[in-house]
């Protein structure tokens, strides 16, 4: 892998973790929860944006390798949370919040799958 390459992923990861912490602190702090909405929202937000990207990546030439590994590894890696969605809710099982922990599960689960592809779709239909 190229120093450029590892570079841009660092510096994606840098600003998709600030992100992060700042989406889901402002939504754990502004909106009352019984799950954890603040690494749901960033989940489903994540998986929204990753589908854009990679529509626009598919039908354009716009970025390079580069910009595609800050953008995509980087960034949006550093922005979606699986090991923290996984511990939280290990947390709401281990409480024995049953019906919290699987909601939790299914809608990070089944919500990040529909907001990946509906990202894609609406970017395909925009570039087509």
């Amino acid at each position: 892998m190229k120093i450029e390459t590892i570079m841009a992923i660092g510096t994606g990861g840098f600003i998709g973790a600030i992100l992060r912490s700042y989406i889901g602190n402002y939504m754990n702090t502004t909106f009352s929860h019984d799950i954890p909405i603040g690494t749901l929202s960033v989940n489903l937000l994540g998986s929204l944006i990753l589908g854009v990207l990679f529509a626009y990546f598919n039908y354009t030439t716009l970025f390079s390798p580069t910009m595609k590994s800050l953008l995509s590894t980087g960034m949006m890696g550093a922005l979606t949370t699986y090991s923290t969605f996984a511990m939280e809710s290990f947390f709401l099982f281990n409480g024995g919040l049953y019906v919290m922990a699987l909601s939790n599960m299914m809608l990070n689960l089944f919500g990040t799958i529909f907001m990946a592809g509906a990202g894609y779709k609406i970017m395909e239909s925009v570039l087509k």
